[in-house]
Order: structure tokens, then sequence, then C-alpha cells
């Protein structure tokens, strides 16, 4: 319960402090210069799956339990491998770093660091991953905390001093503090294990984690091919605006986060026992709090990205509700792929993410030339959508194949709630020019609320009660 607490609330704080100083950065920054910082990390999220395999994520806490007698032996292990994949990148870009410069629209100082903080940020998340297996809460808050804002505040104080190129700068800033911190983690971690290599280590950590890249891949293509698309097509200055629009609409995904996972443990509780009448109720209760909040981020959309990013990104606005209402969609998917999950079902997860993320690219290259960057929001709505009906295709085939119903959750019910909700979403966005019509709206609903408050929270303590 206390290591769980601390991480929410470390979570909500990382949250808070990059929702902070997104006006700032947006206010000292020129859309140009704000989209150089957006691409190198959109860039980077995809090219350290290929420098890390996400290692820290997929095999790892299996890991702490099959070398429980020696954890420090395999971090140090899996340490050195991530060193080699490094290794490979740098050999692949370095003699052809003109058609890669050109290619990704990134100056080759920015490739280079980028290398080098793919590998220390992952000796980090080795540590961190390491940490919360063994329940050392405090270090792993401090650590994460520290970090947050010393890139925070190294990245603001250097951009404020800097007379020109300030994207470069504010990246280079935030870059030099995740080198130094890793760098400490990884030479302690490669001291302490004294296992640079190990055919045995290696071995499983590759076989583990090869067969999800694909996964882990779409995934990322889902959260950064939009950026760098809209960059190649549209340019930096929309790119930039759009990156603005998504960080708005999927702010809440940490509460999705969150919930899932303090649900999943749940769920798989009454998987083992067959029982799902109560999952129904559960599940249902959850996808509608996301909906009601997400209407919010979606009303409101206008007046936060004025207050958040002033003027010049004003037209962004018509990105926000098709991705927020892709977030509904990603938590069905994740409804579905905790099955998949409980059966070690990798290669349906992987199908179905795949499958997905091509339709994503495929229509991002057809229809970001003829409507604009907007298009992309539409893009990424319909990919999450087809996202979800895949891997409930993918859920079905997997209780038949283990001979168990697949009526786990009320699918009549979340589809309602889905159209609803959209329906709902698409008002809202019809009335972004009637400031007064979307509050009237908003008040609406708040005293509603208001009205039937005691019955929402009996509803709410029905629902809690199930986990108990």
């Amino acid at each position: 319960m206390k290591a769980s607490t601390a991480y929410t609330i470390c979570s909500v704080f990382q949250r808070c402090l990059s929702f902070i100083t997104l006006p700032v950065f947006a206010r000292i920054l020129s859309t140009d210069e704000y989209g150089m910082a957006t691409i190198y990390s959109s860039t980077m999220a995809i090219l350290i799956i290929f420098t890390s395999l996400q290692l820290p994520f997929g095999s790892f806490d299996t890991a702490m339990m099959k070398y429980e007698d020696d954890r420090k032996g395999y971090m140090s292990s899996v340490n050195g491998l991530c060193t080699l994949l490094t290794l490979i990148y740098f050999i692949i870009y370095i003699p052809f770093r003109g058609l890669w410069n050109d290619l990704l629209d990134l100056p080759t100082i920015l490739m280079l660091v980028m290398g080098v903080e793919m590998l220390m940020s992952t000796a980090i998340n080795f540590w961190t991953a390491k940490a919360r297996f063994e329940y050392e809460y405090k270090k792993v808050v401090f650590l994460t905390l520290f970090q947050s804002m010393a890139t925070t505040g190294l990245s603001i104080f250097a951009v404020l001093i800097a007379h020109g190129n300030k994207g470069l700068i504010k990246v280079l800033a935030f870059s030099a503090v995740v080198i130094a911190i890793g760098t400490l983690v990884y030479v302690k971690s490669i001291v302490e294990g004294k296992k640079f290599y190990n055919k045995e280590y290696w071995k499983y950590a590759l076989s583990f984690n090869i067969p999800l890249v694909p996964y882990y891949v779409s995934q990322m293509i889902f959260n950064q091919s939009d950026r760098l698309m809209i960059n190649k097509i549209c340019g930096r200055s929309d790119a930039a605006k759009y990156g603005v629009a998504y960080t708005l609409a999927i702010i809440l995904n940490f509460i999705l986060t969150a919930i899932n996972g303090s649900y999943t443990p749940w769920l798989y509780r009454q998987i083992k026992e067959r029982k799902f009448e109560a999952n129904k109720k559960v599940s249902l209760a959850i996808a509608v709090l996301m909906a009601f909040l997400l209407l919010g981020v979606i009303a409101l959309a206008p007046e936060i990205i004025f207050i958040l990013a002033g003027a010049k990104y004003a037209e962004a606005i018509w990105v926000v509700p098709p991705v927020a209402m892709s977030l509904i969609f990603l938590f069905y998917t994740q409804l579905f792929a905790n099955i998949e999950f409980y059966f070690e079902e990798k290669y349906y997860l992987a199908a179905g993410s795949i499958l997905s993320a091509v339709t994503n690219i495929v229509l991002n290259a057809w229809l970001i030339p003829i409507y604009g960057y907007v298009a992309a929001g539409y893009t990424t709505l319909f990919s999450f959508m087809l996202f979800a009906l895949c891997n409930y295709w993918c859920m079905v085939k997997v209780c038949k194949k283990r001979e168990m119903d697949y009526h786990i959750y009320d699918l009549k019910a979340l589809i309602i709630l889905a159209l609803v909700f959209m329906g709902l979403g698409f008002i809202l966005t019809c009335l972004y020019s009637y400031i007064l019509a979307r509050l009237v709206l908003v008040g609406i609903v708040l005293l509603t609320m208001i009205v039937f408050h005691k019955q929402i929270i009996q509803l709410v303590k029905r629902y809690l009660a199930y986990f108990s």
C-alpha cells in the first residue's frame, strides 16, 4: 500500500510538472524550435525499443524471480546487452549520418546525444525496475523526483539564457541530466554485478522480449509516428501544434494506467475463479468514469490550450477531440489485452498491434497531405477503434482455446457507452466557437452531479466494494 501510494503521488507530480512547464516552453520557443524538441523525443521513443528491446519492462520482473540469487548479476548482464545494441545503433548511423539526418530532420549532434541518452535512460529503468520489484519505493521516488526537477529546471534555465537555437539547447540540457544520472547508475550496476556478458541471461532476455518487439513498436507508432509524419509532410511548426494538442488530449492517460494497474490483479483473481459477473459491472463503471473525464477535456480544450500555449497554438484545438476519444478505445483494448497477457498469448497481441499501426501509417500518408495535421487525430481515433476490435477478437480466440466463457465484459453496454460518448464529444466540438453554449452544457452536467451526488457516491462505493 505504501509503495502504490508513493508511486501514484510521484506519477501525478511528474504529470503536473510537465503540464505546468508546457506553457513556459510554448511561449519561449518558436513553433519551429518546439517542433525540434518534439521530433527528438518522438524519434528516441521509437529507436530506444531497438537499443533496449524494452528489457526493463518485458521480462525483467520474471527474471527477478527466476534469478533471485543473482539479481545484480542479471542487471549487469542486460546492461551489457543494451550496450552492444547501442553500439550497433552507432555503427548503422555514423557512416550514413547524412541520410539519417535528412530522413529524421535532426542534426548530427542530437543523433549522437540520443544514442548515449538511450543507453543511460535504459540503465535508469533497469535500476528503477529492480527497486520497484524489491519495494524500495523511497529510492525510486527520490530518484524520479530529483531527475524530473533537475531536467525541468536545467532546461528552463538553459533556454532562458540562450541567445539562439533554443530548441537544440532545450534538448541538450534535458539530455545532460539524464546522461549524468544514468552514467552513475550504469557504472554502479556493472561494478556490483560483475557480469557484463552472461550467455544464459542474454539468451533468456532475447528469447522473451524479441517476440514482443512488434507490439512495442506498434505502440510507439501509435504515439509518435503522427508527429514524425506531420514533420515531414507539413513541417516542424505543425508538428509542434499537434504535439501540444496531443499532450492535452492524453493528459488523463496516467489515470487510465493507474486504474488498470490496480484493476488487473483483481481481474486475474476473477479469471482464476471463473467469476465474471462482478467484473462486468466494475469494468463498465471504470469506462463510464473515463468517458466523463474525457468529455471534460474535450469541452474545455480551447480555453486550456489558450492558457497553456497561447494564441499561436489556437488552431490545434481541433486535434483534441478525436485523440481524447481514442483513449476510451485504448481502455477497451487494455481490458481485452489483459486476458491475452494472463494466458501469455504474446503473438495474438502482436498481430493486432501490427495491423492497427500499419493502418495508422497508411491513413496518415494518405490524409495528412490532403487535410493537414488535424487529420492525424482522426486516423489515431480510427486506428485505436481497430486496435480494440482486433484485441476483442483475439480475446475471444484465447478464451475458446482455453474452453472458457468469453463474455467477461458487458460488450453491449461498452459499445453503447462509446457511441454516446463520441456523440457528445462531436457535439462539444461543434460548439467550440460558442463558449457560452459549452459552459451551459458543462454547468448542466455539474448541476446534475450535485443533485444526484448521494446516488453517485453510493454507486462508487458499491463498485469499490468488489475490490475488497
